[in-house]
């Protein structure tokens, strides 16, 4: 199997309206990169160009994912102050979903909360956000300071938002714990869904190591060149549906960080970069106890050790089981 190395990768510019994600005239070659925007959202969340099927293909293939969104300072950091400035955002979401084969959401996972433009916020917490491709967005926050919380698990009554008309909140979660989430839209004045899609699929192989398409000793090969690995893990959130088995078909990808092959067992296993497991649906949303967080030791022949962290009381579960893998390299 032949994998194109970076620089026989064409660039592409924006399909958005006036806008170039990634230019060759400007584009710095030792940067590994391409961007392109494949789908945009006007503030009422209607399409404006590019299309949903074209973001879910770019998912499918391993892409990685930014959304570009616009707001106004003193609509959505500080309703209080008089700064009403035009504010660009481009945010990481470093795990993206695939639902159903066709309904794509990223989440981000490294965020620490900060308000703009002067720090950050007022308790060290993870900033979970995720958005979905026709704009519902939502927001887990456990936090990470050991200040005492209630158990109290469930809706919440929501909070007072007539300061921000723009942010319409659907639901509250669990607001008196230690990991409060809600489901949301922010009328952004738009949003751009840019992908990277140079990741190249290399193995695919079923939950008991089967290979269906590739080769382990291709994804070998490429990772003995020092390429970076991704993977697409199919049925990662079943679990956390009260039947597993009527769960919605769903693949979660993330980035693995260090790789190791056993030369002798011809064993390949890698460590993930954090992911965020949120129960499945269309949208995906976050509901109470319908979502957890962690790591993952993913190995070629289908096993998946998970690591993973309950939000509510931030203690650590092991556990681990079979799932069919694709991985990619780039």
């Amino acid at each position: 199997m032949q994998v194109p190395e970076w620089h026989d990768l064409a660039f592409a510019e924006c399909d958005c309206p006036g806008r170039v994600c990634l230019s060759s005239e400007i584009m710095d070659p030792s940067e590994n990169s391409r961007w392109k925007c494949v789908y945009s959202l006007d503030t009422t969340r209607n399409p404006i160009s590019g299309s949903e099927s074209e973001l879910a293909a770019a998912i499918r293939r391993g892409a990685d994912l930014r959304i570009y969104t616009e707001f106004r300072h003193d609509e959505h950091i500080d309703p209080t102050s008089p700064n009403s400035e035009v504010v660009q955002e481009v945010a990481d979401f470093r795990v993206t979903y695939l639902m159903a084969d066709h309904w794509s959401a990223g989440i981000m996972t490294l965020r620490q909360p900060i308000r703009p433009p002067d720090g950050f916020g007022p308790r060290p917490s993870m900033s979970f956000f995720l958005y979905n491709q026709n704009g519902l967005q939502a927001i887990a926050r456990p936090y990470l300071d050991g200040q005492l919380a209630n158990s109290m698990l469930g809706t919440s009554l929501m909070d007072d938002h007539r300061s921000n008309p723009k942010l319409n909140q659907f639901d509250l979660w669990d607001n008196d714990t230690n990991a409060p989430s809600s489901n949301f839209i922010y009328d952004f004045n738009v949003f751009r869904f840019c992908v990277n899609d140079e990741w190249v699929e290399v193995l695919s192989h079923s939950a008991d190591g089967t290979i269906l398409s590739g080769s382990l000793d291709v994804l070998r090969e490429e990772f003995e060149k020092g390429r970076e690995v991704k993977v697409g893990i199919r049925s990662l959130c079943s679990d956390l549906v009260s039947d597993s088995a009527s769960a919605i078909e769903h693949e979660v990808f993330v980035q693995v960080g260090s790789c190791y092959y056993y030369t002798e067992s011809k064993q390949f296993m890698a460590a993930s970069q954090p992911v965020v497991r949120v129960r499945p649906a269309i949208p995906i949303r976050y509901e109470s106890q319908g979502w957890d967080f962690g790591w993952l030791m993913v190995r070629a022949d289908g096993l998946v050790a998970k690591w993973l962290v309950n939000p509510y009381t931030l203690a650590f579960r092991k556990s681990d089981g079979h799932h069919a893998i694709r991985w990619f390299v780039r």
